[in-house]
């Protein structure tokens, strides 16, 4: 069971994550989250010490709850390669909502510089996460025997998060998602030239 304190804080996070995500931590201002969460600027500082702290939490928030959609898709498929295209349309539905903000580790990457280390190695964190989990699929693969020995986990894992991040930023900032189209189409072609049925 949670205290009041940490439902508070908890209930903080919820609120400020979209925002926060959308405008930025710097675009974002403590009145912004007062107004979201409808509390006193002695309210929100009752429970965090700063709005970096906020940010760092709703970072974390943001991560976990991506995690648990991305997993919940995964588990729909039964072949690796199967879960492995999923996760490539996963993102690309991702552009498509366009009403989340986005991309957590793009938006607070951009501003995770060398002036918040803190959220500089939050998000590095996240990004050997996201490429771990795109290594495994592929190594699963392998061993199953759905892909063929070409396929090579890291590196595939490291072309695969940098295109989709590309992807992503391209179709934010141009309001088009016509390019992460295409980018998700490539990596699938290169998904199926792994596979062995018909190999």
């Amino acid at each position: 069971m949670m205290t009041k304190g940490e439902k508070t804080r908890q209930f903080i996070i919820e609120q400020s994550a979209i925002l926060l995500n959308k405008q930025g931590m710097a675009g974002t201002a403590i009145s912004d989250i007062m107004e979201v969460t409808k509390m006193a600027k002695g309210g929100i500082y009752g429970n965090f010490a700063n709005k970096e702290e906020i940010c760092r939490e709703v970072f974390d928030y943001l991560m976990a709850q991506l995690a648990t959609r991305i997993e919940a898709r995964l588990a729909q498929e039964d072949t690796w390669k199967d879960k492995l295209v999923a996760l490539v349309d996963f993102y690309y539905d991702l552009v498509l909502a366009n009403n989340n903000g986005g991309c957590p580790m793009l938006n607070f990457g951009t501003e995770a510089d060398d002036t918040d280390l803190a959220m500089k190695a939050k998000v590095a964190a996240g990004i050997k996460r996201t490429q771990a989990r795109i290594e495994k699929l592929v190594a699963n693969g392998i061993k199953a025997g759905e892909f063929t020995q070409k396929a090579r986990p890291a590196e595939f894992a490291l072309k695969m998060f940098t295109m989709i991040e590309g992807g992503i930023l391209v179709a934010r900032v141009t309001d088009n998602a016509s390019q992460m189209k295409a980018v998700c189409g490539i990596l699938k072609q290169e998904i199926e030239s792994f596979s062995t049925r018909g190999a």
